[in-house]
Parts: C-alpha cells; structure tokens; sequence
C-alpha cells in the first residue's frame, strides 16, 4: 500500500457518512480511475483479513461494512503512514526542518516529508514563517532553491532546543520501506547516542563534582543532541566572548569526551557557549561520599547474597538489582530519620509476599552494620520491593511474549517505555499505538497490551504502569504474566534478537574458556578484535570505556604475588604501592584507608581471605583503578571466620559509579571456590591476570 491508500482508509474509517469516488479524486488531487484502483487494493487487504469488502453505490459513493474500522489495527501495523497530523504539529515539524536544514529546502521535500499536500504547506507558510521569526531568525526565498533560514547559530538551536521538546498527540513510529516517517523528520534535530551522551555527563558530574537536577540534566543531553547534529553538518556556534566562568572546566571536558566519542569536531566557541548554559543550569548538593557509597555498595553484596541463600533464588547476577537497591540504600543510610512515606499501594504488593518481607527482616543485621538507627516499616518495604522485582525480572525472562505499547503522551514517553521493557522483560514489541488506538486491537494481535492510562473497549487484556517503569510497575506486569500463564496456553515463542558483537562474544567465550583455557584469553583478544572489526565497532566497547571490567583495572602490571606484610596495616600499605607508583592515587591516600578501617572495622574483608581496601577521593583518590597483592603468609584483619587474609586489592574510586561493573564482577567472583584455589595456586602474575579475565567472562551477566 501507497501512503495515499493508508489515508484513504483512515478517511473511510473515521467518517460517519458515505464517501463518494469524486470526492476523494478531489482531495488526493488523481482521477477517479486511480481512487478506484486503490479500493480495489483496500478490497484484498480486507478479504484477506476475513472483514467486509467496500462496496460502490449509485452515485460512486463508497459504503464500507460494520467491521471496516478494524482494518485500522492492520494498517498501523504494517504502514506507518496512517498517523494524522494536527496543523500545531504539521507546523512544528516543517519550522524544525527549515531551521536544521544547511542549505535550501523546497516545499515539495517538506510536503512529502509531512505526507500532505504543497498546498497545505503554502497555507501553512506564513505561521510556520512566524513561528521561525519568534526565534529571531528569517525565512528567505529563493524562486528556483527553495527556503532556508537566516540568522545565529545559537537562536537556531535555542529554537530547535523548544520544539524538540514538543510533545505529539500520538506516538509517531520509525522509518519503513525507504520512506521518511514523521519521527525522522522530528527527531533527525539530534544526533549522537543517547546512553553514551549520558554516561559521559554522568562521569564529568562526578569528577567536577557538579551533580545537576534531574530536570537539567535532561536538557543538557538535549542540548548536547542537537549541538552534535549541527557539528555533523558543519555548523557550530558563533563567535562567543571569552569570560571567566566556574563551569568552564567542566564544559571543556564534556567536548573533549562528546567530541571524542560521538566522532565531531570541535571549537573554543562551543566550549564557551557550553560554559553558559551550564553556569545557568540548576544543580543540587550531593551528600553521600564515595567512601560510604563504596562501603554501601558492599554491604549490598553481602545483603543480596544472604536474601539468594534465604529464598533458594540466585539474585547475585543482576546487576540492575544490585544497582538499584545500594542507590536505595545509600540514599536510606544518609538521612537521620525515614524519608520513605507509608505507601497503602505498595504495601499491597508486599503482602502478597510474606517470606520476602520475613527475609529482609531476618537480614538487617547486615545493614545495621552501616547504620545503627532503626530501619523502619516503610523502608523494609522499599528494600522488599527492590527484591520482588528482581525476582520478576529473573522470572519473566523465560518466555519472549507478545506485547504492544499503548501510550497516551508523545514520541519521547513511548520509546523510553519501550526500551524501560525491553532492558528488562524477554517482549518482542509487536507494535507502539495511541491509546485511543486500542478499541481497534485485535485479541490475536499479542499476549497483552503495557499502557499508560486505562484503556476503553479493549478486547486484550492489559496493564497500566508509569513511562519511568517503577519497580511497583515491574511487579505489576509480572503479576499479569503469571494470570495469563494460569489462565491460558500461551504458544512457545523466540524473541527475534539482532546480531550483535557483544550478543556474538558473549556466546563465543564460554565455548573457548571450556575448549582451549590455557589459549583462551589471548585467542578471546583477537577474536574481540576481528568481531569488532567486523561490526565497525571500536576496539573498547562504550560501557568498557565509561565503566571498565575487572580484567581492564587488574591487569598483569598491577598484580604482585607472594609479597611479605608484618601485619594487616602493613598489608593494606603495599597492595596500594602500584596505584602509587603510577599516580593513581596520593600517598594520604594510603593512611586514609587504614584510618577508615580502624574506625569502620573489618567490613573490607569481602570473603574468606579477600580484602578490599578504599577510601574516599577527598582523601585523594585520582584515577579510578585497582591493584592485587598475594600475601606469601596471610595476615589476620580481625574479620573472624573471615581471617586470615591472603589477598588484598587495593580500590580507588572516583565517584560511586564508575568502579561498580569491576566491583560487581569481582564479588559475584569471590563466591567461586575455584577461582579462589586458582588465584592461590597461580605460578605468577600473569597466569593470575588470565585467571581473573577467564572468570569474569565466563559469569553470567
């Protein structure tokens, strides 16, 4: 189908009256000859689809049948044409291509672009024009070029900065068949990818120390999108005045970094123009020190592992739990009294989970070791709620259903919803629809629809959860799985998966680890290599540069075996000699460490025989990294079942973040009898460096 047969079913659908064969000639501006062409084509999809052909009248009027309106769900499956455009939108859209727009551009290619007539767009010229001139910038004409607009680099994106946060009537779909679709036309304003734009933020925030409000950092990425694409296309703001400013070092390394890894060039004007809008950003204090969130993030270790004992359910590999519950708890141990309110509705989810509940209760022992005030009713719900999650994200990843995405707000709202489901559910999205889309649905169409607002007149069943997706929201839809489960015989499906490097590598590694281990990590080096290559990716993948592996910070250069220490303090002092030496960290560092454990006991020692030393950057930690010391006679820290230690791994952390992935894959490690007796029975530094990349490839993530 042509998208003038799309909108022609759309025309049919939404009329309360017959159409006439003349009258839609007329508005598609083509003969009489080519509208009954079409029905003939719109005659087979609905034969094909069981409903009731259109017939012809006296008159060529068109008389459509009873179901004729469920031919809407197919052709928003199949054709992404059908989405109707108001005339604030159809404005929005074509301001937004002039302004991006280098050089001229005809109405014709912006016509097209909106699927609407030239004519439309010349009655709409003169308010688009307005539009563009409320910006500060001009529209100029030229007979044989077309349009293009005039004025300063930064009022253009200012002005692009608004209208991409305008938000649709609907959801506006992707690209098909070669054809520009509508979102391509709104969102091609930005470039750049999102995550390693956020990531990027994310690490200057914390290095500067700069930590912006939730708000402010979301215009930022939005800024810095359409700061890219412009950059892409050669254009870059104007000459700016060179004036002092508290946020110019922080603006000089976000370009230094988005220039490096979103591939653009760069200039001193943009960084001062950036300096700007951050100094007139929002920004928030940001209590919590990195000492207490490494602490934190270890005593959720030990949390998570003693639940996973409790219930009989290994929760140790998610890593999003193990994420989500330390930000919880560090945010809980920070303040003096309990800043989590009752919740009637969550405290519903609960009760529905009693030996979860009994569970946490029975291992606050654990965190009382980090907070001696009362952990209250409503946190233990909170903590309880973190768990249910994870266990319903353990749960559903065993069957790929079918689902659709019903949402009420705009492109934004539905695609984040999306992504939000597809990090943590096995759904194949069958298809993204307005709600009010929903009555049209048919019930084989997918196992259930995830909405945002209550739906009327669906024949499927469905869900209702927030854009963000909660963790009360997790929960919810795995509560609708487990009634679909029980209710009827769903059919065994397969999500459809992309190749991949990293999906390709992660299936590849355990085979060679198992076939070949002695081989296995310098033949995992090239085949890394070649698969990237092959996938023109970089060498590092983004997540490894933002947030390095174990095997990345505990390299054969910052590993010593068979090292003599008099005492624990002694111990602590020469497994940071490496970060020393090569300027990781400054020698208070090192005191610092010994301080922290005087004060804090033993809580370092992670498993029987493994510590793990830190502080917090204050005490002058430089470069995240870590360093492995073998204690030729282990040492007792005071840690009881836990002494003596034979290994100490000396961390410095620079934010609460940036170490996690390599934490998280050394605790998960630590559980390992094997790997343990293999670090202890390693002949030198090398072999103990292969063993560590052996097992942290070999984990299940």
């Amino acid at each position: 189908m042509n998208k003038r047969t799309v909108a022609m079913i759309d025309d049919l659908a939404k009329s309360d009256q017959a159409i006439s064969i003349a009258a839609l000639a007329d508005k598609y501006e083509v003969s009489q000859r080519t509208i009954r062409n079409d029905l003939v084509a719109i005659n087979d999809l609905l034969l094909e689809n069981n409903l009731t052909a259109l017939a012809l009248k006296s008159g060529g009027m068109i008389i459509k049948g009873e179901d004729f309106s469920e031919v809407l769900s197919i052709t928003a499956a199949n054709d992404y044409y059908s989405y109707k455009l108001s005339k604030e939108e159809r404005k929005m859209i074509a301001a937004a291509m002039l302004v991006n727009s280098v050089g001229y551009i005809t109405l014709s290619t912006i016509a097209d672009n909106l699927l609407v007539s030239r004519a439309t767009i010349i009655n709409d010229l003169d308010e688009i024009k307005q539009l563009i001139k409320e910006g500060n910038l001009e529209v100029i004409s030229h007979p044989n070029k077309g349009l293009r607009v005039e004025g300063k680099e930064s009022d253009k994106r200012w002005l692009l900065f608004k209208m991409s946060a305008f938000e649709f009537s609907q959801p506006v779909t992707k690209e098909q068949g070669g054809a520009v679709a509508l979102p391509t036309a709104m969102t091609s304003v930005q470039a750049g990818d999102k995550i390693t734009i956020q990531k990027i933020i994310n690490e200057q925030e914390h290095l500067h120390e700069n930590f912006l409000t939730d708000d402010s950092f979301l215009k930022l990425q939005r800024y810095l999108g359409i700061m890219i694409s412009r950059n892409m296309q050669g254009e870059y703001i104007e000459t700016q005045s060179r004036v002092e400013n508290s946020k110019y070092p922080i603006a000089q390394d976000l370009m230094k970094y988005i220039s490096q890894y979103c591939r653009i060039k760069t200039t001193e004007d943009e960084v001062q123009y950036l300096s700007v809008l951050l100094k007139n950003s929002h920004y928030m204090k940001h209590k919590s020190s990195d000492q207490d969130a490494v602490r934190t993030q270890m005593l959720t270790r030990q949390f998570i592992r003693a639940i996973s004992d409790e219930l009989e359910i290994n929760l140790n590999n998610d890593y999003d739990f193990f994420e989500n519950l330390s930000n919880h708890l560090d945010s809980m141990f920070h303040s003096d009294v309990s800043q989590f309110p009752d919740n009637p509705a969550l405290n519903e989810i609960v009760e529905g989970h009693p030996e979860i509940q009994e569970a946490v209760k029975n291992q606050l022992p654990i965190l009382y070791q980090r907070r001696e005030r009362e952990i209250n009713a409503a946190e233990i719900v909170y903590i309880t709620i973190h768990i249910c999650a994870a266990m319903e994200r353990k749960k559903n990843r065993e069957v790929a259903f079918h689902v659709i995405v019903a949402c009420h707000a705009g492109i934004g709202t539905s695609q984040l919803l999306m992504e939000r489901l597809k990090k943590h559910f096995n759904f194949q999205i069958v298809d993204i629809i307005s709600s009010h889309e929903a009555s049209y649905i048919k019930p084989d169409k997918a196992d259930f629809i995830i909405s945002t607002v209550p739906l009327q007149n669906c024949r499927l069943d469905y869900v209702v959860v927030t854009p963000m997706l909660s963790d009360e929201d997790y929960i919810r839809v795995g509560n609708k799985i487990d009634a679909l489960r029980n209710s009827r015989n769903l059919p065994s499906r397969v999500e459809i998966k992309d190749i991949t490097a990293k999906g390709l590598l992660e299936k590849i590694k355990p085979v060679v680890y198992k076939q070949v281990p002695e081989q296995a990590p310098i033949l995992m080096k090239e085949l890394r290599r070649e698969i990237r290559n092959y996938f023109n990716q970089s060498q590092e993948a983004e997540e490894e540069i933002f947030a390095p592996y174990l095997h990345h910070l505990l390299s054969e250069r910052h590993i010593e075996i068979d090292v003599e220490c008099s005492d624990w303090k002694d111990a602590v002092r020469r497994s940071a000699l490496v970060l020393l030496d090569k300027g990781y960290i400054e020698e208070r560092y090192i005191d610092a460490m010994i301080h922290n454990i005087e004060e804090n006991g033993p809580y370092i020692v992670l498993s029987p025989g493994f510590a793990v030393p830190h502080d917090a950057v204050e005490e002058g930690s430089i470069k995240v990294g870590m360093s492995l010391i073998r204690l030729k006679t282990p040492v007792p820290f005071g840690a009881e079942e836990l002494d003596p230690v034979e290994f100490v791994c000396c961390l410095s952390a620079v934010d609460h973040k940036t170490h996690l992935k390599a934490f998280f894959h050394l605790v998960n490690m630590l559980g390992n009898k094997a790997f343990h007796k293999e670090l202890h029975d390693a002949k030198d530094r090398a072999e103990m460096a292969a063993i560590i990349e052996k097992y942290e490839y070999s984990i299940e993530e």
